[in-house]
């Protein structure tokens, strides 16, 4: 299993930095800019801080955030620690990133990528607060905004490349227990 850990966090480092090459995208969330979170910072560390943007914990405001910006003509790159706080941003997802195509009557189409992850459980349990998987709920709630699970460290790159070519936003869903290596 080691290889596989290790090979995960390289595959999202190769792919948070395939995302930087595109002059538009913008990573945006809690522990972008200073570490704080293993998943995060260990990943971005080689992205141009100009191109990350640290924000404090208000996770509607960062998806609303995210969906100006996507409106704006950026690809944001919003990031959430946690699955169990992308609840928290479920009102700006649900109602209005998602809706934004037929409110609009298909004038507008933000594209957002997401990147959450499934609470760790390894070496030690966080609590149930923090380690929940929401795939399916989220995949029931959206039409228009794609949902994908990250079981191996081969989907990784491949799922970002198809997020960033998209015209549609993406919410990827990493695996915590797999960030360890």
């Amino acid at each position: 299993m080691g290889d596989q850990l290790n090979n995960y966090c390289t595959e999202l480092k190769r792919a948070m930095e395939m995302l930087a090459q595109d002059e538009r995208t913008v990573f945006l969330g809690q522990t972008v800019g200073f570490p704080g979170s293993r998943f995060t910072f260990k990943t971005l560390k080689d992205i141009p801080l100009e191109r990350r943007i640290e924000l404090p914990i208000m996770e509607e405001a960062q998806m609303g955030i995210c969906t100006g910006l996507a409106l704006g003509g950026y690809i944001p790159v919003s990031i959430y620690p946690r699955f169990d706080f992308v609840l928290l941003a479920a009102n700006q997802l649900v109602n209005h990133l998602d809706k934004i195509h037929e409110l609009s009557q298909g004038r507008l189409n933000p594209k957002v990528i997401m990147r959450t992850v499934v609470g760790s459980t390894i070496p030690f349990s966080p609590g149930a607060q923090h380690c929940q998987d929401y795939t399916e709920q989220f995949r029931t709630m959206l039409h228009n905004v794609d949902v994908v699970k990250l079981s191996t460290p081969e989907m990784i790159v491949p799922a970002y490349a198809r997020a960033l070519a998209s015209n549609r936003s993406t919410l990827l869903v990493e695996e915590g227990n797999l960030h360890y290596g």
